[in-house]
């Protein structure tokens, strides 16, 4: 049986001519071969699998050719060129920096050094991985980088270039090697298909081709893989399946629906990539690069910068023309931000749900209750609101219910404008057990309540969400009342903080009483009575809510404490906090 060598090692450039993707590096090199300006330490770096090593081992060989083309390549006759090819020659010399870092290793090069080459020009010491070297076999490197002999030329290869001391990279040229792109590796694997006698579908190389992330050699081998499964017919599908890959389609789908608001779909289809096995996370990874593609189909300007084959370029752009612009950078928001949180989250899953029916509502419609005031809503819109209102029609008795109450409403609203208006001095008052005389002034309490300025009851502005019934409780209408309170405007601020002190409570829902401690403050609220009750209705979304202000009897009025009094009273019903309160010696600021 034959002996198997994988492609990589198979199909690895001999020539500047066959390295893939490198050709202005290349071309650098033959000049240099051909002009006879070499330098005496070359430094490569680059991502893995682009060829560092393979432009090392040929450059080295055609600067040892006895006769080098007039291309600058080696000559593959010569005795040079034949003991390279046969892995004999004594001129070239690898080192593998990962397991000879130490600074014994460097010092064994460099005795190496000393003796000249017995066939060819120069001694070629290529040092692979030289980033993991010690900083001690730096510094014993470098003497000998600067001024080596003149039958001497280092090549370092590395794929972590910022790992190496700027004293060793001021000593070399430099050449930065490229990332292999898409349609390189594809005519790459192509031509080793056609050699190997394999039959291809051209969107399974470009699988591959996106799989390996820019490396050749990785490309290679996720190659030889598929053929062993394919048994010499690579076709889409099967290669999907051997790689366990996310079938772009996946990926199409998910925006379609997003844009028809299909949330129920959505979740399902990610249901079912989950039951597979695809890791949720990488799944809004893909998704994220999927609509940043289809962003860059929308610009003929952007349009080269998909890495992706011909058939796959047409689909992005007929998606692209669907999706309006600010669709897109909304879900790649979106996306990026669930791959930032996805690690820290403790329920994945809910968080990839989450980011899929965000994205899902991007171009659905405002809802009618949120107010549009050039921000977005803080909670999630309606989504299954049209379904709801087609499976589930109200009501006829429901509907005309609620069109009679609306009625009674606009009735008595127009009966309160018709009616005289109310002077207080006209009012039932509370009995005045004693009048009290303020010294000079000669002014009594009766004389305050008796104003130049009647208090007029202001029109009451319109309900707009005459159709809202939510319940609510005496929690939630305390609540409400005191974020009211805060959000009154500055004139009322001293009306505000007396207000506060307030409580008001449900007696006949939806009926709430407010009762009112002294007269003064009773003519003040009930300026804005009608105001106070349509913020009610609509921060506790209820339009039947009537209000009731009156004086509180006396045995409702309780005093205002202190905060001294408060902290004594708590002191003294609560026997944990006064032996707290004793034990780390706590004294109201």
């Amino acid at each position: 049986m034959e002996e198997y060598i994988v492609s990589a090692r198979k199909y690895r450039p001999m020539s500047f001519d066959s390295v893939v993707g490198q050709s202005a590096l290349t071309t650098t090199l033959k000049n240099a071969v051909k002009s006879g300006k070499l330098a005496h330490a070359y430094l490569f770096c680059g991502p893995r699998g682009v060829g560092k090593t393979t432009c090392a081992r040929i450059f080295a060989k055609a600067i040892n050719c006895m006769s080098p083309t007039e291309e600058g390549e080696a000559c593959n006759q010569c005795e040079s060129c034949q003991a390279f090819n046969e892995q004999r020659s004594y001129n070239i010399f690898e080192l593998d920096a990962a397991s000879n870092n130490s600074v014994e290793n460097i010092k064994a090069l460099m005795d190496q050094t000393r003796i000249p080459p017995q066939v060819g020009k120069y001694k070629v010491f290529i040092i692979d991985e030289v980033h993991m070297l010690s900083t001690a076999a730096f510094n014993a490197f470098l003497k000998t980088l600067e001024e080596p002999p003149a039958h001497v030329i280092f090549i370092l290869a590395t794929t972590e270039k910022h790992k190496i001391l700027p004293t060793i990279i001021s000593r070399c040229q430099i050449y930065d090697f490229e990332r292999m792109t898409v349609q390189n590796t594809i005519n790459h694997l192509k031509s080793v298909a056609e050699k190997e006698g394999i039959s291809y579908e051209e969107e399974a190389l470009a699988i591959i081709a996106e799989k390996a992330d820019g490396g050749m050699r990785d490309a290679l081998s996720i190659f030889d893989q598929a053929v062993s499964f394919c048994q010499g017919n690579i076709t889409y599908q099967k290669v999907i399946e051997d790689l366990n890959v996310l079938d772009a389609d996946n990926y199409f789908r998910f925006v379609d629906l997003a844009l028809e608001n299909k949330v129920s779909e959505m979740m399902v289809l990610l249901n079912q990539l989950i039951g597979k096995g695809f890791d949720g996370g990488n799944l809004v990874l893909g998704l994220a690069s999927h609509v940043r593609n289809v962003l860059m189909a929308k610009d003929a300007q952007t349009l080269p910068l998909l890495e992706v084959s011909q058939q796959q370029r047409e689909r992005f752009q007929a998606q692209a023309q669907k999706c309006p612009t600010q669709f897109l950078y909304k879900a790649l928001k979106l996306a990026n931000q669930c791959d930032i949180n996805y690690r820290q989250s403790s329920n994945k899953r809910l968080l990839v749900e989450l980011t899929l029916i965000q994205i899902g509502q991007l171009t659905q419609p405002e809802d009618s209750d949120v107010p549009a005031a050039g921000r977005s809503p803080k909670r999630l819109k309606s989504l299954f609101k049209k379904l709801m209102s087609s499976v589930q029609p109200r009501p006829a008795a429901q509907v005309a219910g609620a069109e009679r109450r609306r009625e009674e409403r606009k009735e008595e609203r127009a009966k309160r404008k018709e009616e005289p208006v109310i002077r207080n001095e006209e009012k039932p008052t509370a009995p005045v057990r004693q009048r009290l005389k303020i010294g000079s002034l000669g002014t009594t309490f009766s004389s305050l309540l008796k104003s130049d300025t009647p208090a007029t009851a202001q029109a009451e502005p319109e309900v707009t969400n005459e159709e809202e019934q939510a319940q609510f409780t005496q929690e939630e209408l305390e609540l409400q009342w005191l974020s009211m309170c805060n959000r009154m405007p500055q004139k009322f601020t001293a009306l505000a903080q007396r207000m506060k002190n307030l409580h008001p409570r449900i007696t006949d829902y939806p009926h709430v009483e407010l009762a009112v401690d002294n007269q003064l403050l009773l003519n003040q609220v009930n300026e804005i009575k009608g105001r106070i009750r349509v913020t009610l209705i609509n921060t506790l979304h209820h339009s039947g809510i009537d209000l009731t202000i009156r004086l509180a009897d006396m045995d409702e009025i309780k005093p205002i404490l202190s905060r001294k009094e408060v902290f004594d009273l708590l002191n003294k019903e609560n026997p944990a906090i006064r032996k707290l309160s004793k034990a780390l010696q706590l004294q109201l600021a």
